[in-house]
């Protein structure tokens, strides 16, 4: 939501999660990886996270800033549904004072979206895809030539009010393309004097989590997953997943460890592409000295010699999974078709095996799963905790599906099929309930097994359960507990209170009464029925790097 710091809203758990706030302050990895290749072309090219700034900075004159900014090209990331708002608003506001610029959007949702998209006034071209960095270039050359754009690839645009679409041609079938150079970014940081501006999130420089990417698109086909391969073959003109090869992974996390002493995470399952791509990769990283600790997605379970392989990493290794549900049906409904038994053998073989921390996440709002199925999961943490024998690296969290079903997804295309009833079909829909002041009514569905109001219930309740069932197992104290439910009882207060305001007829009494919820629903933003703190991995912050930073500025980076 643009204006977040002036509006009344009740965000909820819908971020708990992930790193940034809910104001969904972090940007896309692509920006980096495109502003890097422009550079590289000979662009002069700046990123400016303008919500952290937002966020940082409660005076902050945005218009200001903006007007400030002297750019033929603004590039705005609607990758993330939930940047609808922003990014529109942005981009109406960077329209009005540099009407002569050019405004791109780019992303996921952009690409899903690019037809309705494109035909908002202040959006001037919109690029698809999932690789975007070379046409993305292509475009800058045909503007500064003053020639057509109808050869640019993956570009939909505007000609005299018309809609084009030019082909979606440039989807490469490997990651080996892009050398990324991490200086660049320090570099840019050092010549606009503004860290700020340039983190990925608001609290990034006190806890500097980096990321590198196996894959782009996926070989599984998760009913909800808005980068599943059915999702990517249907509008990101991608057949099959795109592989860095484990060598260049591996090089990426050394590049990053030549400036930033940081957990990297390594996104995408290693095992993706074949059984030795996990081991060429840990081969490699050890072969160049890589230290920073690695943080290992895997989307089923994994048997022992994968964290026996991993157990090498000189830096050490987590690992992060997400069953979803311990309901064996609900996963099933869901495509993730392992046992249950696999999932818990899983666990104890990584703890077995030096693994760090052990993240396990379920969700809310699954196709086939009820209330009691939902509160199941959290109860089944106890079960997960005694495989383990209460081992305190094991960490279990619940959160729902929210604040949209992923666009492109089969539930999204299908929803009758599975389950689900859509409140929002279009960008707009999409874009008008993010002004909602309560997460139940931004939320984008329903299904036939809860409702919006048991899902927000079921959310909060199954919260209540796990941090009961942690406590009882030795991770949590019962002050911590006990701090925990009051929150929730508050979230559901707060709730409560946003349904009755709701019901005022007076536009001016209810706008009053969300202004006086304002304070307390801010306090309560950053961790509803999470604590965020949970999921930080213990990491130096950012300016504890610095003498690696110029070290690594001295020396050239490893290709």
């Amino acid at each position: 939501m643009y204006d977040f710091r002036k509006r009344p809203i009740f965000y909820g758990p819908i971020s708990d999660l992930i790193p940034s706030t809910p104001v969904f302050e972090m940007y896309p990895f692509g920006f980096t990886t495109i502003a890097a290749h422009l550079h590289d072309q000979g662009y002069k090219v700046r990123i400016v996270n303008l919500a952290s700034l937002m966020l940082s900075y409660k005076d902050l004159d945005v218009e200001s800033l903006l007007r400030r900014l002297d750019a033929e090209v603004f590039g705005i990331d609607l990758h993330w549904l939930p940047h609808a708002h922003g990014a529109l608003a942005v981009a109406e506001i960077v329209k009005s004072l540099h009407p002569n610029s050019k405004v791109l959007m780019g992303g996921f949702s952009s690409s899903y979206f690019h037809t309705e998209l494109v035909t908002y006034p202040q959006v001037d071209l919109v690029m698809r895809g999932d690789s975007t960095e070379v046409p993305v270039a292509d475009l800058m050359a045909a503007l500064e030539r003053g020639s057509g754009l109808g050869e640019v690839q993956n570009l939909t645009w505007k000609e005299n009010g018309k809609v084009r679409v030019n082909s979606l041609s440039f989807s490469p079938p490997d990651l080996d393309y892009l050398d990324i150079d991490y200086g660049w970014m320090i570099r840019s940081v050092i010549k606009h004097r503004d860290l700020e501006g340039f983190k990925p999130f608001k609290d990034w420089d006190r806890y500097p989590l980096t990321a590198v990417f196996s894959a782009r698109g996926c070989s599984m086909n998760c009913v909800v997953c808005g980068g599943s391969c059915s999702v990517t073959r249907g509008f990101l003109g991608r057949s099959r997943p795109a592989f860095r090869s484990p060598e260049k992974l591996a090089r990426d996390v050394y590049n990053i460890q030549c400036y930033l002493d940081a957990p990297t995470f390594v996104v995408g399952d290693l095992r993706q592409p074949g059984r030795d791509y996990a081991e060429r990769f840990f081969r490699e990283a050890r072969r160049l000295g890589v230290r920073n600790h690695l943080v290992l997605e895997v989307f089923t379970p994994a048997a022992e010699d994968f964290y026996r392989t991993a157990s090498k990493s000189r830096g050490g290794y987590s690992v992060q999974f997400s069953p979803d549900s311990h309901d064996p049906e609900v996963r099933r409904a869901l495509g993730r078709g392992f046992v249950t038994e696999s999932m818990e053998s899983a666990v104890k073989s990584a703890l077995g095996n030096g693994c760090e921390r052990f993240d396990v996440f379920f969700m809310i709002g699954l196709p086939q799963q009820t209330r009691e199925s939902a509160l199941a999961s959290a109860d089944y943490a106890r079960r997960l905790y005694s495989v383990v024998d209460d081992d305190r690296r094991l960490f279990v969290y619940t959160s729902p599906l929210a604040p949209f079903l992923d666009p492109g997804s089969r539930a999204f295309e299908e929803p009758d099929r599975f389950g689900y009833r859509l409140f929002a079909r279009t960008l707009e829909d999409h874009r008008a309930r993010l002004a909602s002041p309560g997460w139940k009514y931004v939320l984008s569905y329903e299904t036939v097994w809860m409702t919006r109001d048991v899902i927000v219930d079921t959310s909060y309740d199954a919260a209540d359960r796990l941090n009961r069932a942690r406590m009882d197992a030795g991770q949590i104290t019962e002050p911590e507990m006990v701090e925990r439910v009051q929150r929730t009882d508050l979230a559901r207060r707060m709730a409560r209170e946003v349904d009755r305001i709701l019901a005022i007829p007076d536009d001016d009494a209810r706008m009053t009464e969300l202004e006086n919820l304002k304070e307390e629903a801010d306090a309560i933003m950053d961790s509803t029925i999470c604590e965020k703190r949970d999921l930080e991995w213990k990491a130096p912050g950012v300016y504890r790097s610095l003498p690696r930073v110029v070290t690594g500025l001295l020396k050239k980076r490893s290709k």
